[in-house]
């Protein structure tokens, strides 16, 4: 069946590089014919007792990505890099090119056919929109036989390279938003005293008063959030603050019009309820404005009386105190005395806790502006791609 013209048009990319703007429109492949698959059952992990200490990462095609390193050396995938894992299930879809074991046989690894940059047929897959319906296997049953606009070799490459350097300057700035969160993580253990110590060992020069022990309900008056579930709605005059609210750092924002119980600036909103190893129990979100956020249950507004609040925030943000709460098995619930009796070691001179929060906070805006860089690279990367490949949903495949 002979393509339209209205095919053929779409069939070429909204921007494309010079020396391929003659070479005629793509042509719509099959993944069946751009890719080989290999099942990945002599590359599976034998044993989770994963370590950091260890070489070989172990992958899933899942946001997680790597779950851990082993030591294993058998089984190791290395030959034939760099490939594409594939979710059977999910579909979810990872660029690989470095040695690795597979957790799950439920993993696809992809090899490009002859013809083919295994870079550029990756991201021309994320182009893609498919929605996962019943849980079964995708790959042979529906994915090879899915279709993706492709160029000559020459001109994939040069699109696989162009995002390839996109990826790697986006790899550098992750890296160096890593480096100041682990320095400002190491800064914290110098400048709050270890456990069982009542001195930190690292000081600002001018200071060399003692730091004395309280209990949060010395500090801080405490006030429980209430439910807001019935005056949820898409936008609103409040954010609602809860548990995702908190551990997302803001990403999944809820509304209300509803103003149960305002937070005001210089407030500390923590996480009291949470499922067994939950991983926002005691997280805590600092309150930057007022008449902005309303608090809603499972979460306490701490408001400082005795103490300069930024101090406060790092000293209770996942806690050692509070996570001790947790068991594994059942779900935790922090009780108003539980928060009100955790001991805090503070600079009896508040201009030292005013010298330390400033410092810590100085780096949090430097982690912030450096996150927004990455994000901007990102949404640069998205709009790109957008121009480099043709937009599938105008073919009629």
């Amino acid at each position: 069946m002979r393509m339209s013209e209205q095919e053929k048009k779409v069939l070429v990319p909204a921007l494309r590089f010079p020396e391929f703007r003659s070479a005629g429109v793509w042509e719509l492949k099959s993944l069946g014919n751009c890719l080989d698959y290999l099942q990945p059952t002599k590359y599976l992990v034998k044993s989770t007792a994963y370590s950091d200490e260890y070489k070989t990462p172990v992958l899933t095609a899942g946001k997680t990505f790597i779950l851990g390193y082993t030591d294993e050396t058998q089984g190791v995938f290395s030959d034939g890099l760099p490939v594409i894992i594939f979710d059977d299930f999910t579909t979810a879809t990872q660029f690989v090119d470095f040695p690795f074991k597979a957790k799950s046989s439920a993993m696809k690894i992809l090899l490009a056919k002859k013809g083919f940059n295994i870079k550029f047929v990756y991201e021309a897959m994320r182009t893609m929109e498919y929605e996962v319906g019943v849980h079964k296997r995708h790959w042979i049953s529906i994915f090879t036989k899915l279709n993706i606009p492709t160029p000559k070799p020459k001109e994939q490459q040069k699109i696989a390279d162009c995002l390839s350097s996109l990826d790697e300057l986006i790899t550098l700035q992750t890296q160096k938003r890593d480096a100041l969160k682990a320095h400002k993580k190491g800064l914290m253990q110098q400048l709050f005293p270890a456990i069982g110590e009542t001195q930190p060992k690292l000081r600002f020069p001018e200071f060399r008063g003692e730091w004395v022990e309280k209990t949060l309900g010395e500090v801080t008056d405490y006030e429980n959030g209430k439910a807001h579930e019935q005056d949820i709605d898409k936008k609103g005059n409040y954010i609602v603050v809860n548990s995702k609210f908190i551990s997302t750092e803001g990403e999944v924002r809820k509304f209300s019009n509803t103003a149960n119980l305002l937070a005001s600036k210089n407030d500390i909103l923590m996480v009291l309820s949470d499922v067994p190893n939950g991983r926002a129990i005691a997280k805590c979100f600092y309150v930057d404005k007022d008449n902005t956020y309303t608090v809603n249950q499972r979460i306490c507004k701490l408001t400082s009386k005795d103490a300069v609040s930024v101090i406060l925030f790092y000293l209770f943000n996942r806690n050692p105190y509070f996570l001790a709460f947790d068991d594994g098995v059942k779900q935790t619930n922090l009780k108003k005395d539980d928060v009100l009796e955790c001991p805090v070691l503070l600079p009896k001179d508040k201009k030292e806790q005013q010298k330390i929060a400033d410092c810590l906070s100085s780096l949090d805006a430097l982690i912030t502006t450096q996150s927004q860089k990455i994000d901007a690279l990102k949404s640069h990367k998205k709009g790109l791609m957008q121009q480099l490949f043709p937009a599938m949903d105008e073919v009629d495949a």
